[in-house]
């Protein structure tokens, strides 16, 4: 006979639910002890039933590790309230560097200027002067880019009209050659010894 699969959900008789309750804990509390003895782990179970009644197993001692969790649990809140302090600094000094960056980029764009002492003034001046030069430097330069890349352009397309050309060219002597080849072809020259007896015939027959 097979084993019927029992569906997990709580079980409306309390007679049935009782007896079901205390076959599960023995049998719970047997795993418990198994795994202790096998695995050398330190076990401590904590039950209450539906009507409010504590059932207890420990593989050692229940005072014992129930302080060893309490101290765990201690070590884990202090290495996350650490981990905590640590993010929320960076979050304040990340804060701080965007901040900073942020008046920067305002005074450079010439806002927020009031408040500047004149060195600062003179400092923020030389640097848009810096990064002007630059600005002009690489404008310049992708300026030559562009004529080199043009001149290049425009010889290349020199080279090819003259090619196209000399190409026309040689066609259009081929051609003229060909055409004067079919006329001499289509106007063969007369025999004069022909045209000499034609007359010859024409004489003797007046006779």
């Amino acid at each position: 006979m097979t084993r019927r699969k029992i569906q997990i959900k709580k079980i409306d008789s309390i007679t049935v639910r009782q007896v079901t309750f205390s076959k599960r804990r023995k049998g719970l509390f047997k795993k418990a002890q198994e795994l202790s003895t096998l695995c050398d782990a330190e076990i401590a179970l904590l039950v209450f039933s539906s009507t409010g009644k504590l059932f207890d197993y420990a593989s050692s001692s229940m005072q014992q590790v129930i302080e060893r969790y309490d101290q765990h649990s201690a070590i884990q809140k202090l290495g996350q309230s650490s981990v905590d302090l640590q993010l929320e600094g960076d979050e304040n000094q990340l804060s701080k560097v965007v901040a900073k960056r942020t008046r920067e980029l305002r005074r450079l764009n010439g806002e927020e200027l009031q408040e500047c002492a004149l060195e600062e003034l003179q400092e923020l001046e030389e640097r848009l002067q810096r990064g002007l030069s630059r600005v002009s430097k690489t404008k310049d330069e992708r300026i030559v880019k562009q004529i080199n890349a043009r001149r290049r352009k425009g010889i290349q397309l020199m080279e090819q009209n003259q090619r196209m050309e000399q190409r026309l060219a040689q066609e259009q002597g081929q051609s003229s050659e060909s055409i004067i080849i079919c006329s001499s072809s289509d106007n063969p020259p007369q025999d004069s010894d022909s045209s000499d007896t034609s007359l010859k015939l024409g004489l003797s027959l007046f006779k």
